[in-house]
């Protein structure tokens, strides 16, 4: 979708040119419950030190094909998302170095903070020099019994390294998989070469069944989401009706009692006078 363009070898979510935003979807959604997702991926361009921007982000979430300002897909997504962010916004970056790989899991309550390169959603993350490299460069994202692992092979030496690992995440099943990609004033080639999902194979004791049973919606242990409150629903002709009726009744009746008391009132003080 967007500016993507489907070239021989790869697919190109966005060309090195300011303002471009593509992404890619899958059609079909996951219903495996340990999956491991490898992405091949390359981004370039003609940017040196700081000018280039935004990254890419790899999705696993409720909805599909909407775009939006979290590196070309929508705020406040349901699900999980795992973000390479090739610029720093936030200034007087001192600890983070920059390409830098995060993930964040949203139950639709959370914004992405692009002033603070989501620092205050991040579950974890980590530095990835993946810019403008001579060998192909590789994430892997991996779901088993409420672990999440992210790995990444950027060095050319075709060896996964540790990047980001939560325990406790919990992800409902039938999500689909995607990847989106931005860029503003500054801009890159964000390339997509291959996604291959693998189911993994994990035996589970009984106990872990029970512990492990599906969920409907995105959380994490040990950390509080902000809870989704669902819209009231819109009031019946006739609920409006007896709603207007009894408030009149009661208006009229309030104000028949205040004539009566204020009578009332007035005899004792006539009395008191004379």
């Amino acid at each position: 979708m967007g500016n993507a363009m489907v070239m021989t070898q790869y697919i190109r979510l966005t060309p090195d040119m300011q303002s471009k935003q593509g992404a890619l979807w899958n059609r079909v959604p996951c219903f495996l419950r340990d999956w491991e997702l490898q992405v091949h991926f390359k981004i370039h361009g003609q940017g040196k030190k700081n000018l280039h921007g935004d990254g890419l982000a790899i999705w696993y979430t409720k909805d599909r094909m909407q775009p939006g300002p979290v590196f070309g897909n929508m705020d406040k997504f349901v699900g999980l998302g795992v973000f390479i962010d090739t610029y720093p916004n936030e200034e007087k970056q001192q600890e983070r170095v920059f390409p830098y790989i995060s993930t964040m899991v949203n139950n639709g309550s959370l914004s992405y903070d692009h002033e603070r390169d989501g620092r205050p959603t991040e579950l974890g993350g980590c530095t990835a020099i993946v810019r403008n490299l001579h060998y192909d460069t590789f994430l892997v994202i991996r779901y088993v019994k409420r672990h999440l692992t992210v790995m990444m092979d950027i060095d050319g030496k075709h060896e996964w390294r540790d990047c980001i690992e939560v325990p406790g995440v919990r992800l409902p099943r039938g999500y689909y998989f995607g990847t989106s990609s931005i860029t503003g004033d500054l801009s890159d080639n964000h390339d997509v070469i291959s996604l291959k999902l693998f189911e993994l194979t994990v035996e589970r004791t009984p106990e872990e069944e029970k512990l492990h049973r599906d969920v409907f919606l995105p959380s994490v242990d040990n950390m509080k989401l902000p809870e989704m409150t669902a819209p009231l629903p819109p009031l019946s002709g006739l609920a409006l009706f007896l709603i207007v009726f009894f408030s009149l009744v009661f208006s009229v009746f309030a104000i028949v009692i205040g004539i009566i008391l204020y009578n009332k009132w007035q005899e004792q003080s006539r009395k008191r006078f004379y």
